[in-house]
């Protein structure tokens, strides 16, 4: 695992434990936010028509169908947020909960030494910015997965990335986020199994916010 001067950590998927790694440090994040937050809500980027953009999505689409206390889950397969209809996510978002803290999740381009690796990092991401798109930073944490190289054709190298690849580090930050959400939110008091007998907390619906018919043209990226 490599820190970095601007505090993002670099973990290799590959590696034993990964997503364990990635949970203790999203923990950490998360009780050292300065930050006053009464839940969480979980933005996953990206698009279900690309596969390096994928990455979100499934994650949105796996940890949906979870029930998680006091998290709000945006960004699935059937309904997913990039760069059509993200501002007007932020939108809701700010509404819908002045007093969460957003953990943005989004697949990222980077160098050949970090390809397959997951990055973690307090502060926004900057969706876009690796197919050289300027949308608006979001995020109080964010986490990227780095589906493929980065170079000349980045749109062309998000379509011929293995989906193998982005299937892996989204089970890993899926695994990583549910070990973070248990030990933060599970009552130290009252030890149980990870989601044994919780009441099921209703995750809003998307459909007004994100059309299926929405064509995902602008790929919402972070560049490592």
């Amino acid at each position: 695992m490599l820190q970095t001067k601007n505090h993002t950590y670099y973990i290799e998927n590959k590696s034993t434990g990964a997503d364990t790694r990635l949970g203790a440090i999203l923990f950490d994040l998360l009780t050292s936010c300065e930050k006053n937050f009464s839940e969480l809500v979980i933005l996953c980027i990206g698009s279900d028509r690309i596969t390096g953009d994928s990455l979100g999505p499934l994650v949105g689409h796996s940890l949906s169908r979870l029930p998680l206390l006091h998290t709000w889950v945006y960004g699935t397969l059937a309904r997913p947020v990039h760069a059509l209809n993200l501002n007007e996510t932020m939108e809701m978002l700010q509404q819908q909960h002045p007093h969460g803290l957003i953990l943005a999740i989004d697949a990222s381009l980077g160098t050949r030494k970090h390809l397959g690796f997951l990055t973690i990092s307090p502060g926004a991401l900057e969706p876009g910015l690796g197919v050289r798109k300027k949308l608006m930073p979001v995020g109080d944490i964010s986490i990227t997965g780095i589906v493929n190289v980065s170079g000349t054709f980045d749109n062309f190298l998000l379509q011929t990335t293995r989906l193998a690849t982005v299937v892996q580090l989204a089970d890993s930050i899926v695994s990583g986020i549910l070990l973070a959400h248990h030990q933060y939110f599970t009552p130290r008091r009252f030890p149980q199994e990870p989601f044994s007998q919780r009441p099921v907390e209703r995750t809003l619906s998307f459909a007004k916010f994100a059309p299926l018919s929405a064509a995902a043209t602008s790929l919402p990226k972070g560049r490592m």
